[in-house]
């Protein structure tokens, strides 16, 4: 290689290189500068359209001694669903569902609910035939009417069987034009 060939710069890059903070180089007025801190910085890196501060003080409300066990568990339920919670999940997430964010098995009090709207305050049970006669079912949704939701339970083989006539049973019941 010849020397001349070491002076040619690249195509690419300009003749003289601009000067780098990094390099110690360019103006020292800026080199103490403070870092202003990130504008999310002590506030939970929370999106802006996922509620206030209100809200999520108010959900501590629901937590118990057997929040973090049932976080456990709930968590389990979402890795192994039912066929029917699989096909409603697919209608309610990643806000598909007219832009309104649905969470899934979310510990409620000392229950699990299978999905949740909190901006609207509604949740939506998947119930297959194991809740036609369940006594324990009143007790459950007297509390959770209790903390201020709506419920909307829906059968398992109207979700698999009719999944447009559930989308608009839900679209109403979010729009308050189905009482339950």
């Amino acid at each position: 290689m010849s020397a001349q060939a070491d002076k040619t710069p690249h195509p690419s890059r300009p003749l003289a290189d601009p000067p780098s903070p990094s390099r110690g180089e360019g103006d020292p007025v800026f080199a103490n500068a403070p870092v202003p801190p990130s504008p999310l910085e002590g506030e939970g890196a929370r999106r802006a359209d996922e509620g206030s501060a209100n809200e999520r003080r108010a959900r501590k409300d629901w937590r118990t001694e057997k929040t973090p066990v049932l976080r456990a568990f709930a968590r389990r339920m979402r890795h192994e669903p039912t066929e029917a919670e699989h096909r409603l999940w697919t209608l309610l997430r990643n806000r598909r569902f007219a832009q309104y964010k649905f969470r899934r098995q979310l510990p409620v009090g000392d229950y699990i609910v299978d999905f949740v709207c909190l901006s609207e305050n509604l949740m939506i049970e998947a119930d297959g035939s194991q809740h036609a006669q369940n006594p324990r079912d009143p007790i459950r949704d007297t509390y959770l009417q209790a903390q201020g939701f709506r419920l909307l339970r829906l059968w398992n083989n109207d979700i698999i069987g009719r999944p447009a006539q559930t989308a608009d049973l839900i679209w109403a019941t979010l729009h308050g034009e189905v009482l339950q």
